[in-house]
């Protein structure tokens, strides 16, 4: 009998190359939608699991902000913090072409081109941060600096 393979994510083969240690979460069988269904699903707490939000600047510039997925972010903070004039979210269908990811399941790790990429400063206080693999149904826990080995990070107070 062969042995069941468990799926990797693009975000879970770049974290074995890197050598970064993680634990995979899969809930792809449950109805969860929002991060703090997920964070329920999974029995975690929901202040140490973040959503990727992709934005772009009035420059022009594409940014990436990781908040905890019962927050929203600051468009005025998050334009503060990249150094911009303004911040707007990227639209659900430019979000594939541009990250290699859909609305959902986009991760900061493994995008087809690194973006500057802030996360909320509360981060900073959470032992690991539980994030999305990269795909829909499939988050990663890691340690905070651990994930800054993979993406360079700049924290800043990001939330309403």
């Amino acid at each position: 009998m062969a042995k069941e393979k468990k799926e990797k994510t693009n975000v879970m083969r770049v974290l074995d190359a890197l050598g970064i240690e993680y634990t995979a979460y899969d809930y792809s069988g449950s109805d969860a939608v929002s991060g703090a269904d997920v964070a329920a699903v999974l029995g975690v707490d929901p202040d140490t699991m973040f959503k990727t939000l992709v934005t772009v600047g009035a420059s022009g510039e594409h940014y990436v902000f990781m908040i905890p997925v019962r927050e929203e972010l600051d468009l005025k903070k998050a334009a503060r913090c990249a150094g911009e004039k303004s911040i707007a979210m990227v639209k659900s269908k430019e979000l594939l072409p541009l990250t290699g990811y859909i609305h959902g399941g986009c991760s900061p790790i493994g995008m087809k081109k690194q973006f500057p990429t802030a996360i909320d400063e509360t981060a900073q206080i959470c032992d690991t941060l539980i994030m999305s693999a990269g795909k829909i149904g499939y988050q990663v826990e890691l340690k905070p600096s651990d994930l800054e080995k993979a993406v360079a990070l700049t924290y800043c107070d990001l939330t309403v």
